[in-house]
């Protein structure tokens, strides 16, 4: 691809999503940054939010996961994502609603105490700040590779650029603006998706029906596998169970996932939003797959042999064996993906920052502005930082390390949410950092020596079930004994 071309094409999005930006936000004041004044359009957010759950990092890897030993059997976590979400329209949502919350680990000091609530919004801030930074840090790679590097542009100059379009287009507006520009991503990233699959139609030469049955009849489309639940990675009960609480603790308990749920006018349209999402991120997911099955066929019917790194099929394929076009559409799609993923992440680090840690409830309207201004700035700096460190490691085995223990913080949450919300125990505040901490220790203990000590067994996606089941005793082991801890 000309880079001189991917670049103008780049530029030409960034400017339109500036605009949709501006569009949305220019009747915006301090309080509409939060919660956009209670006005998002249920179905805006709904369809935003695929975008948002779709990271580039998924549109990247899921086509390339598909080429792999796991062919399809991801599509059970999906699955067990919508029960997750079923969970947590009727029960996380509620209850947020009904305690009228900016952001939601507010309700960890009600429930807890002050020491909880910080423990809580740190281990946010934590886990955001190196998802939201691997995230974006896998698809400036991308552009380094087809733009930059054939430029002569060094990858800070990408990474600060990054950052600064998408704290340019969200410092004023926050969550407005990005609920009206992750309708547009959204629509982006699934265009450039069935774009894909019509173009790799075209390539082989087949109809519709052809392309269906191909999918269908190929080795990949393997969609459960109920074989050796013991040590299968890939086991239906296991990812589908997984999948549950990936959803709960990734979406429920992340503010960075419930801040724009919060910004509808009341909990029915929340739940009308949160439904239509649930439902149209299954066949969404489903096409997805479908295309990693596609780039299979595609590759054994032309010689290509597939990479050894799965994550990479996409991005070769659509920048060197198929049309422009397609090449194009990719890069705005993971694009889209990746902004829609970090522009949300970068409303909610600065909100839980400044309504959180520093606490800004009794500050002036004018101080909230400039605390909040500064506060974003200084999130979207600490992305940036923490993208430039990735890439000086030149080490991809570190930076999924890293990234792999930004998952391991979710499971205090679980655990305290769990407990707070389904049992009636009151927990000594001062015990909790330190439970959370040992929690998280312990996990990645047993992560590493599991296959020794477990004869062979291997977590995947469960793990997470372990770090939240740790907290809950260390929880049950600290309560106040004077409270009966079941209803």
């Amino acid at each position: 691809m000309n880079p001189y071309i991917s670049i103008f094409i780049v530029f030409i999005y960034f400017c339109f999503i500036l605009w949709i930006s501006y569009l949305s936000s220019r009747k915006s004041d301090t309080t509409d940054f939060y919660r956009g004044g209670n006005k998002s359009p249920w179905w805006v957010v709904a369809f935003g939010m695929i975008g948002t759950t779709l990271s580039g990092v998924t549109f990247i890897s899921v086509p390339g996961w598909v080429s792999s030993p796991a062919k399809m059997t991801y599509f059970s976590v999906i699955l067990g994502n919508f029960v997750g979400y079923l969970l947590i329209a009727h029960i996380l949502l509620p209850l947020y609603y009904k305690l009228n919350l900016t952001s939601i680990y507010t309700y960890i000091e009600e429930r807890f105490g002050f020491r909880a609530y910080k423990t809580s919004a740190v281990l946010f801030l934590l886990s955001k700040t190196i998802g939201a930074s691997f995230r974006l840090f896998i698809v400036t790679l991308v552009l380094q590779i087809t733009i930059c590097t054939p430029l002569h542009i060094p990858y800070a100059v990408n990474a600060l650029f990054c950052i600064f379009i998408i704290w340019a287009y969200t410092f004023k507006g926050g969550i407005k603006a990005i609920v009206w520009t992750d309708l547009v991503q959204t629509f982006f990233l699934i265009f450039a998706i069935l774009f894909t699959l019509f173009s790799i139609q075209q390539t082989l030469g087949f109809s519709f029906q052809e392309t269906l049955e191909s999918i269908r009849h190929s080795s990949q489309f393997q969609i459960f596998d109920f074989e050796n639940p013991w040590n299968n990675p890939n086991n239906f009960f296991k990812q589908f169970i997984a999948g549950i609480f990936i959803a709960i603790v990734m979406t429920g308990l992340d503010q960075d996932m419930m801040q724009k749920n919060l910004s509808l006018q009341n909990i029915r349209e929340a739940k009308k939003n949160f439904l239509t999402f649930s439902f149209m991120s299954i066949p969404v997911c489903f096409i997805f797959m479908c295309l990693g099955v596609l780039f299979f066929i595609y590759m054994n019917q032309t010689n290509i042999p597939i990479p050894e790194k799965t994550d990479s099929i996409y991005p070769m394929l659509a920048t060197q064996y198929l049309s422009t076009t397609t090449g194009i559409l990719f890069m705005l799609g993971v694009i889209a993906a990746a902004f829609s993923s970090a522009n949300s992440a970068l409303i909610a680090m600065t909100t839980s920052f400044t309504v959180d840690i520093y606490g800004i409830k009794e500050k002036t309207e004018v101080k909230k502005k400039k605390i909040r201004f500064y506060t974003h700035i200084g999130n979207a700096l600490l992305i940036a930082c923490v993208m430039i460190a990735f890439n000086s490691f030149n080490n991809e085995s570190v930076v999924y390390a890293i990234f792999k223990f930004a998952g391991y913080t979710y499971g205090p949450l679980l655990g305290l949410f769990f407990v707070g919300i389904l049992l009636k125990i009151r927990v000594y505040d001062r015990a909790i950092p330190f439970i959370s901490a040992l929690s998280i220790l312990l996990t990645i203990s047993i992560d590493h020596y599991s296959s020794e000590l477990l004869n062979g067994y291997r977590f995947g996606f469960e793990i997470l079930l372990v770090n939240g089941f740790l907290t809950i005793i260390g929880l049950l082991l600290c309560r106040k004994k004077e409270n009966n801890f079941l209803h």
